[in-house]
């Protein structure tokens, strides 16, 4: 078996401001990299550290790997957010401005519209690919995931659970079998607390 442990990415510039990202690219925030740092201890004991390929996962896992001391960080582009199509860059306000009451349909709704991205079922089925090619090279093995809010709670919604907005170095633990592919969820994990540095809460899917 191999044990994931998938979390979303520490603060970046454009959660900050409020804005959707997607597929884009901006980098982490000062708040960001202190959080990558201060929630590492508490992802601890891992065997390798792997992110998306998007810089905000990305440096956040080369923080995060070395203060855990694991060597470099393997890359997966297919552990990237959910692309957000025309909502990329924009905030909830300007959403409602533009697509008055698309948010309030529900994430379901605003997943399966063009306009908006990729589908859910886009989004699960390469995610569950990439976390197939890890449980086949890391069985065995505990590995930390640094990936997106979307993607941990598209796989939340998978096991059967309606996930709460994720907070930053938020996550689920997950078990894979590498032969069958069967994965399993666990409960959701939280690697900062208050207490540590201050933590924010996304306002998108």
């Amino acid at each position: 078996m191999a044990r994931l442990l998938l979390v979303r990415h520490g603060e970046s510039t454009w959660n900050a401001r409020g804005r959707w990202q997607g597929w884009a690219d901006p980098p982490l925030t000062d708040l960001g990299r202190a959080q990558a740092e201060a929630a590492a201890p508490a992802a601890a004991p891992v065997d390798a550290v792997v992110s998306s390929d998007l810089q905000r996962a990305r440096v956040t896992a080369e923080l995060m790997a070395a203060v855990l001391d694991v060597g470099a960080v393997h890359v997966d582009a297919d552990l990237r957010e959910r692309d957000v199509g025309n909502f990329t860059g924009l905030t909830r306000a300007e959403i409602e401005e533009r697509w008055p009451g698309a948010l309030s349909r529900g994430n379901a709704s605003i997943a399966r519209d063009p306009r908006f991205g990729e589908t859910v079922e886009a989004l699960a089925t390469r995610v569950d690919a990439a976390l197939a090619r890890l449980a086949a090279t890391f069985a065995g093995q505990r590995v930390l995931v640094v990936t997106h809010g979307g993607v941990v709670r598209n796989l939340e919604r998978s096991f059967g659970v309606e996930p709460d907005p994720l907070p930053n170095l938020g996550g689920v633990e997950v078990v894979i079998d590498p032969e069958t592919g069967a994965m399993e969820g666990g409960e959701r994990v939280l690697l900062l607390s208050p207490e540590d540095v201050p933590v924010t809460v996304p306002k998108q899917l």
